[in-house]
């Protein structure tokens, strides 16, 4: 395609499909949560079971492989859960993985963006806090759990 003398390539996508990544390499990224009392969604069923009516306060957190979700966002997570005020559940689901869980899990966060990782506050099944990518990238995990500390105070 020309404009003014330009010349453009259009690019048409229809679907792209993704492809998970391989289990071995999120399999301890996958642990950093669940064995620290996080409940994992691997599929849209489970999530949709997990987060319709749901009572009380929620903490669902959209796990990823990269750098942020690993230096600040799980290491963040896990010290803002030690004090006090808490949610009651936690669940997580994993990017680029687990994808129709994902998908299913960020129906419920609208009107947020899709952001990996995420981190949302449910509270009587109604998002009340969301802490997205560009909140955590370039900010220390101390950073992010005061941001998630100050929402459990207000929230649970």
């Amino acid at each position: 395609m020309h404009i003014n003398g330009l010349k453009f390539a259009v690019v048409i996508i229809s679907k792209i499909n993704v492809m998970p990544y391989p289990e071995m390499l999120v399999a301890p990224m996958r642990a950093e949560l669940t064995h620290n009392g996080f409940t994992e969604l691997r599929t849209a069923e489970e999530v949709e079971q997990a987060l319709s009516n749901n009572d009380g306060t929620t903490l669902v957190v959209i796990n990823s492989v990269c750098g942020c979700a690993a230096g600040s966002a799980r290491p963040g997570i896990l010290k803002s859960l030690t004090g006090d005020k808490k949610p009651v559940k936690l669940y997580t689901v994993f990017a680029g993985q687990d994808l129709d869980a994902t998908q299913k899990a960020r129906e419920f966060m609208v009107p947020f963006p899709p952001s990996s990782p995420a981190v949302a506050l449910f509270k009587d099944g109604q998002i009340v806090h969301m802490v997205e990518r560009h909140m955590i990238e370039g900010r220390t995990a101390d950073m992010v759990a005061d941001n998630l500390s100050g929402a459990y105070e207000a929230f649970c």
